[in-house]
This record gives C-alpha cells, structure tokens and sequence, in this order.
C-alpha cells in the first residue's frame, strides 16, 4: 500500500483494531472511503471514514473533518462522529473517524425511484423545507458545507416531511459570504433537479418558479440571501388563486 493509496481494499469480516468488523464499502472520494462497520464489543452498527495518507498529511484532513463534525453536532442534518481511530494497513499508518450509521438512501436514487423520476411539487416543497432548515443550521454556527448536491444528501425517513442527513461536510477554512451563497443556490438546484429538471420545468406552477428563479445566480441570490430567508419563505408562501 505504499504511495499513493488509491484504495483500502477491506474485505467483509475483516477486524480492524480488535474493536469493528467490516461489513461493507459504503462509497468512496477524493480524500477516502467509506465503509459500514460493526462494533465488536456492542454490536452496533457505525459509518468508517477512512482517509488516503495522502489526502491526509500529519493528519490534519482527519482531526479537521472531526473537529467539524463535533461543532455542528448540534445541527440535526449533520451525521453524529465519536471518535477518531489510527491503524497500520499494509505497512501505512491510516486514520479513520466513526460516525454514525445512517440509514436510508441517496437523494439521487429516492428522486429517480419516484413516478417519471421526479417529485410533484408538493413533496419538492417539503424536500426543499427540510434541506434548508438544515442549512441554515449549519449557518448559524458559522460554517456551511460546500459542496452540496442530491449524492451528498442521504433520505432517511419520508412521510409528511423528510428527515436528512448530510455527507462531505469538508471545507476548509471559516465562511465568506459566497459560501453561504453557494450553499443557497445549491438548494435551488436540488430544488429544480428534484422536480424533474429543465425539461419539466415549463409546466410547473408560477409558484414554483418564483422560487427556482430560473436558475439564475443573482437572482437567487437577490430573493434568498441566507438558507434562513429561503426557509421563512417556504413557511410564508402563498399559492395564487
């Protein structure tokens, strides 16, 4: 596993540290994979982020990562981390963080399971609610994501709203005001990709795309300054008559 690492290769059954048991890959990117473990001692199931040594020197993507995680514990989109493990695989000394195990399924996958691949109005509504309520959160605490899209939201309950959770919460650096604005008009693309994207959006409700704002960056941006604003609109909408 010397040099560049490119990918961890953990098999099923595989103990790691005399403490988890590998269950499955559950994804992977830049800086790493994910896998699905099992505690030995307690039987519960967690989420591993292992992180390529290279994506990681002296540890700092890693004790980063966590330092995040643990200050937006209190925002109820963020995945929970416990701790942060470091091991020898192949010769190589590699860091991983333990979070919780979410269950569920990408938004992605949720939006294309639905009838024509897309969510009617009312169900996007209530998607977008969610997302930005979360957010805006995430704000508050003076941080944001990033990098926000429907493979980075995971559903993990769906009735009459939607519980969410995000993934890749790896930025570097405190917020600018065009973080935050980023992570706005990111809400309106998953908004508008959830709805069955540009060749539905035509026959939407005018509602609808005063909300979409047709895509258009500034004037999003003009309408919804914060994720908070886009929430306080969504609670406040009315429908014409």
């Amino acid at each position: 596993m010397g040099g560049s690492v490119r990918s961890f290769n953990l098999d099923p059954g595989q103990r790691l540290l005399d403490k988890y048991l590998v269950m499955d890959r559950l994804g992977a990117g830049w800086e790493g994979e994910v896998y699905r473990v099992r505690e030995l001692a307690t039987g519960i199931e967690r989420t591993a982020k292992f992180f390529f040594p290279q994506r990681n020197p002296r540890d700092r993507a890693a004790i980063f990562y966590a330092r995040k995680l643990h200050k937006l514990r209190q925002c109820p989109i963020v995945i929970q981390y416990y701790t942060r493990e470091r091991m020898v695989l192949d010769g190589v000394t590699v860091s991983f963080l333990v979070s919780e195990f979410v269950e569920g399924e990408l938004l992605s996958a949720f939006i294309r399971r639905q009838k024509g691949g897309r969510l009617s109005p009312f169900p996007a509504l209530h998607l977008l609610h969610a997302l930005a309520r979360g957010i805006e959160c995430i704000h508050q605490m003076g941080d944001y994501h990033g990098d926000l899209h429907s493979d980075n939201v995971i559903v993990s309950r769906y009735g009459l709203g939607f519980e969410l959770r995000l993934l890749d919460l790896f930025h570097w650096g405190r917020p600018r005001a065009e973080n935050i604005h980023d992570d706005v008009v990111n809400l309106i693309h998953i908004f508008h990709e959830a709805l069955g994207g540009k060749a539905h959006y035509a026959r939407l409700p005018p509602e609808i795309k005063a909300i979409c704002c047709g895509l258009k960056r500034s004037l999003i941006l003009k309408k919804f300054r914060t994720a908070g604003q886009l929430r306080e609109y969504l609670e406040t909408m009315e429908w014409g008559r």
